[in-house]
């Protein structure tokens, strides 16, 4: 019996330390991995800073309290969330959008929008939050396909 427990605990240790080597042994692979430049890093700070101000003060132009950064914020994720069919988590920022006295016709006109152009092509370049952020500063937003 020791000599089997003993055999057991071997087997074992070995299948950690081979388990071990799988990680690191695929990290090596990939080729030489450049370090970020912080230069790079830091104009990519400043580019989505510059980016978010430019959505800001679209939306500032929006009726009622739409374009207040508070509504455009929770409004968008809320969109957003129900497009993933999440919608426990949206139903939370729902009430966190109404206690901030957004306009609710606003969040349904921009989740329409979102739905009424249709399932999002995977592999294509349009990602979710550009396209929620266009239907919330234009719901009449329509892509060519449904202009036709």
């Amino acid at each position: 019996m020791p000599f089997a427990l003993r055999a057991a605990a071997v087997a074992l240790a070995g299948g950690l330390f081979f388990a071990s080597l799988v990680p690191a042994f695929s990290q090596s692979q990939g080729g030489e991995q450049k370090p970020v430049d912080p230069q790079t890093a830091e104009e990519m700070a400043k580019e989505a800073l510059a980016r978010a101000a430019r959505e800001f003060a679209e939306a500032a132009k929006l009726p009622k309290n739409a374009g207040l950064p508070e509504c455009l914020w929770t409004g968008r994720l809320v969109a957003s969330l129900l497009y993933r069919n999440d919608v426990d988590t949206a139903k939370r920022y729902m009430d966190l959008y109404d206690r901030f006295s957004c306009p609710s016709d606003h969040l349904k006109l921009a989740i329409r929008c979102v739905v009424r152009q249709g399932p999002m092509d995977q592999k294509g370049a349009e990602k979710l939050a550009a396209r929620v952020h266009a239907c919330w500063v234009n719901p009449d937003t329509l892509t060519p396909a449904l202009v036709q």
